[in-house]
């Protein structure tokens, strides 16, 4: 993947709309803090949420947008920003753009809606409401605010599903089917959602959001892209939970796998390491184990937003391409621990870097 650079980055948090809040409180280190979600007849719900946007970002007067669920929000603001300039190109059809989305959850807000109203008198139930519970929807109205005709796929799938976005994007480059390719990872915040998280894991404080790469097969000039001097490395494979295979020896496959690359993983100064640890021992400790011989910098992105499942693993990923683009460090590597399939990781250096 030495081809594969970095052309900018976007993100929507529960820290605000945008890199700089991102940037901000990751800086402090602190903890968003907590707010209640109301629950129907069972006790509120503890979550970091996505805060209202102000001013109102103008794309929502897009007649695509008018009527779409938040997680469409995030993603299409995400996704502008980290294009930059480059918007304008591709509504020109100067640019060909790919974009991978990729969910989980989706848009859970619009599903219990329209699904609610069916219960209740299926006559009555509105059919526009309807196309806004396809995973699909927030790709195909970003595609449409920006002009693409592009390659457009959405993944769904665990956490570790940004990381394989990446890989098909950078796949799309090699093979010359795109110019450029967005990878989204967004999830939006609902009471069924949260309370499905908190059978297995009721530690889990839950947040929403998007984050977004934007990848191009060329090193970019132009000086807004906030990761033009940054690149995709290293993909690890999916290594799979299964009966055969228990999540911490998938984890430590993965992390044996990216040390085969040849690339320092151990602390020089100038390593990073964005990991997926929430701050709940019982649900680190695998992870922690994979790890345990790390002694250079970290960055835990989930014990400041929370767990945003997809969109968490963007935030990792942001987070080790800001870092690089600021000068920090050398290397970023991002574990990913998914929800529950795979273990996966991804590295990206600075294009200056001889390694």
């Amino acid at each position: 993947m030495s081809d594969v650079f970095v052309g900018g980055v976007g993100a929507v948090s529960p820290a605000g709309w945008g890199m700089n809040a991102f940037r901000e409180a990751l800086m402090r280190g602190d903890g968003i803090p907590i707010k209640e979600l109301p629950r129907p007849g069972r006790a509120a719900l503890q979550v970091r949420q996505v805060p209202a946007a102000s001013p109102r970002p103008t794309f929502l007067a897009h007649a695509r947008l008018r009527r779409t669920s938040p997680i469409a929000h995030y993603s299409v603001s995400a996704a502008l920003e980290a294009l930059g300039g480059d918007a304008a190109r591709v509504s020109s059809g100067e640019l060909r753009l790919g974009i991978v989305f990729c969910v989980l959850t989706g848009c859970v807000n619009y599903s219990r809606r329209f699904y609610d109203e069916v219960l209740k008198d299926p006559s009555t139930a509105s059919p526009l409401v309807f196309p806004e519970t396809v995973y699909n929807s927030p790709a195909s109205h970003l595609a449409s605010l920006v002009g693409s005709k592009g390659i457009n796929y959405t993944l769904v799938g665990d956490s570790g599903t940004f990381i394989q976005g990446l890989v098909m994007a950078a796949d799309w480059l090699a093979d010359g089917r795109v110019d450029g390719c967005l990878v989204i990872g967004a999830e939006e915040m609902d009471w069924m959602t949260v309370t499905g998280v908190h059978l297995f894991e009721p530690e889990t404080i839950f947040s929403d959001g998007a984050g977004a790469v934007y990848l191009r097969s060329t090193q970019p000039t132009d000086a807004q892209f906030q990761g033009s001097q940054v690149r995709l490395k290293a993909v690890t494979d999916a290594q799979l939970y299964s009966n055969q295979r228990t999540r911490a020896q998938a984890l430590k496959r993965a992390r044996a796998e990216l040390k085969s690359t040849g690339l320092p993983l151990s602390a020089a100064g100038r390593e990073l390491l964005c990991d997926g640890l929430k701050g709940v021992a019982r649900l680190d400790q695998d992870e922690q184990a994979a790890w345990s011989d790390w002694t250079g910098a970290r960055c835990s992105v989930k014990t400041v937003f929370g767990e945003a499942l997809v969109a968490s693993t963007a935030w990792q990923c942001i987070a080790a391409v800001d870092a690089l683009a600021q000068n920090a460090y050398d290397t970023a590597t991002v574990n990913v621990a998914g929800t529950n399939q795979q273990a996966i990781a991804a590295q990206f250096i600075r294009s200056a870097n001889p390694l």
